[in-house]
């Protein structure tokens, strides 16, 4: 049975009514809220819309945002069968036709930086902006142990289906200042259930750490794209507590993207938007607005 809207319990933190997009592997719930310059947000694993939930508040009174969960994800139709980060890239470019965006500032925070940067690396006339929060879009080559023990046979499956160790773990490890209870239960929503938990070893099991692996090609064409988008305005947030994507991450991204505006965020970690809280979203909201206002001479 899908879920298409929140308990009465996070409506109050998540007071959004998301639409249904129907593509090719089914329907995914999509947040579409506000009128003026579009922005789309896009979420990674273990996680969903929920992340930009203050962001969302923040911007679309002048803004037009749009935040996806991915397939499996959030209020979106279970995966009927494994994607690849190419069909979750697909999938976020088909919500888009069908809503009718030409033109939008990216926003996207872990896996789903190298989901949005693929797909905005293919089609970077259409980019006004982006601001890449704790993520990365380039082959990786080194993985701390807590990804390490989720992608080991069977193991890892048992720990993230059976025990929701990687989402529980995401949750509280996540963060430098321990999430309130409501908070919490909101990024944990989505896997209640084992059956739900099985996307999230999926995209683990899609993190391409070889060159054999089926998503390495993806990788590598999202990195490509970053040469189609270094021209653009861009803004790098980083929690440098971030148990995965530290600080050698955000160099990284410095060095593919030279022009972008740097902000660090000493005490936050993965779930960035959770640490830092006002500060970033002010930022963003600048980094947008001058940026969008640039572009299009607003």
């Amino acid at each position: 049975m899908v879920v298409e809207e929140v308990p009465p319990s996070l409506r109050l933190l998540y007071p959004f009514t998301p639409r249904r997009v129907r593509v090719k592997t089914g329907e995914l719930s999509v947040v579409n809220e506000g009128e003026g310059p579009v922005v789309v947000m896009v979420h990674g694993n273990p996680s969903w819309s929920f992340l930009f939930r203050d962001l969302i508040l923040r911007l679309r009174s002048s803004y037009r945002c749009i935040a996806v969960d991915h397939q499996g994800c959030g209020l979106s139709d279970p995966q009927k069968a494994p994607l690849r980060m190419e069909q979750h890239s697909d999938n976020l470019g088909m919500v888009l036709s069908e809503l009718g965006v030409n033109r939008y500032a990216l926003v996207a925070h872990d896996w789903g930086g190298a989901i949005g940067a693929h797909r905005a690396g293919l089609q970077a006339e259409k980019i006004l902006a982006t601001v890449f929060l704790n993520t990365a879009a380039f082959p990786v080559h080194r993985m701390p142990w807590q990804i390490r023990l989720a992608r080991v046979p069977l193991l890892g499956r048992i720990l993230m289906e059976q025990f929701n160790a990687f989402a529980i773990g995401a949750a509280r490890q996540g963060v430098v200042n321990p999430l309130a209870e409501a908070v919490e239960d909101g990024f944990l929503f989505p896997w209640r259930e084992r059956k739900s938990r099985r996307v999230v070893s999926r995209f683990v099991e899609d993190i391409p750490w070889r060159r054999s692996h089926p998503t390495w090609k993806t990788i590598l064409q999202a990195e490509k794209g970053l040469k189609n988008l270094a021209t653009k305005p861009c803004l790098l947030a980083w929690g440098l507590k971030d148990f995965c994507f530290d600080e050698v991450f955000l160099n990284e991204w410095i060095q593919r993207m030279p022009n972008a505006e740097v902000e660090r965020y000493e005490n936050a970690g993965h779930y960035v938007f959770e640490d830092a809280g006002e500060p970033l979203l002010e930022r963003i909201e600048v980094f947008i607005g001058e940026s969008v206002g640039a572009v299009l001479g607003g």
